[in-house]
């Protein structure tokens, strides 16, 4: 007979750590119901389909609590908004439970063609309405907010006229909406378009964030026309978070952010184990960012029901 679903541990009861649910976890979960918090499910590989997929995640979603994360919403596209695919959202959502769904801030195709990238807005008062509205029609059809992640970038529009931040908060302060917060990204945007990445997080409502990401990323070096070494980084999810990154999602966690984190590990994925021992990383350093308030308590128990309120915790 199957166990029951595991409970959470001393620091999950606070911010719960989950794992991405990948196909090749799929007979680990299944065999040993692992001390695992939660599961981001990658919301594209679980449509259109009605084979083994959905088999998969119908026994673990009845375990386990899950929330969808996308990147085929194409929010920040001029084309016309794919309400089928927001119907198969909804649809997926329903059957699987899930706590909330999400993408990016970002397009991925244009003129009826997908490009299988986020690729970056203009930040301007112009992108910001039409992005806005689109947002708001989503979350119509979502009857809840949709949550959004900051994408990693490598390049800028010359004509924004807005911060990442600024477009963010006018954002989410526009449309209700809630907040993925991609530590990793913050951090590969700072050191790619020069910018201070705590004065970012500080110019976010961190009060409206749902979920938080951790992930590794590749550096690697070129050299400029005038000699000099340029670093540049690539959001991989290929290998452990880096000692920066765990710095500046200590600093979210001082500055208010209270979430779900997920630790992301999408490419040369190695075996189970490997990345729950790195998810369970993330609770040492929440420990460590917020010391007693992530030790369990009777105040705590909102916290735990983060899944099913449809709230952000806010602040402490």
């Amino acid at each position: 007979m199957e166990s029951s679903k595991p409970e959470p541990g001393a620091h999950a009861a606070v911010l719960p750590v989950g794992i991405g649910l990948r196909s090749a976890f799929y007979r680990d979960i299944l065999e040993h119901w692992p001390d695992v918090a939660w599961f981001e499910v990658l919301s594209d590989n679980y449509l259109n389909t009605r084979g083994r997929p959905l088999a998969y995640l119908d026994r673990i979603a009845a375990r386990y609590p899950v929330a969808l994360h996308g990147v085929g919403l194409s929010i920040g596209s001029s084309d016309p908004l794919d309400m089928a695919y927001v119907a198969a959202l909804v649809e997926l959502r329903e059957r699987c439970g899930a706590g909330w769904v999400s993408d990016h801030i970002a397009w991925t195709g244009v003129g009826g063609r997908f490009g299988h990238d986020l690729y970056p807005l203009p930040f301007t008062e112009e992108c910001l309405r039409h992005v806005a509205r689109r947002v708001c029609q989503v979350q119509d059809a979502l009857g809840a907010p949709l949550v959004l992640e900051n994408p990693s970038t490598y390049l800028q529009f010359e004509g924004s006229a807005l911060s990442e931040a600024e477009f963010i908060h006018a954002l989410v302060e526009e449309t209700g909406c809630e907040l993925l917060l991609d530590v990793n990204n913050v951090y590969v945007n700072s050191v790619n378009h020069g910018f201070d990445a705590h004065a970012y997080l500080e110019q976010l409502p961190l009060a409206r964030v749902r979920q938080l990401h951790l992930a590794g990323h590749e550096s690697v070096s070129r050299t400029a026309a005038d000699g000099r070494q340029v670093r540049h980084l690539i959001d991989t999810h290929d290998r452990p978070v880096t000692d920066a990154v765990w710095e500046l999602f200590e600093h979210a966690l001082r500055l208010g952010a209270r979430a779900p984190v997920l630790l992301e590990w999408d490419a040369e994925i190695p075996e189970f184990d490997v990345v729950r021992a790195e998810a369970r990383r993330a609770e040492w350093h929440i420990e460590r960012a917020l010391g007693s308030f992530a030790r369990p308590r009777a105040a705590h128990a909102r916290s735990c029901q983060l899944f099913a309120s449809g709230a952000p915790a806010g602040g402490p």
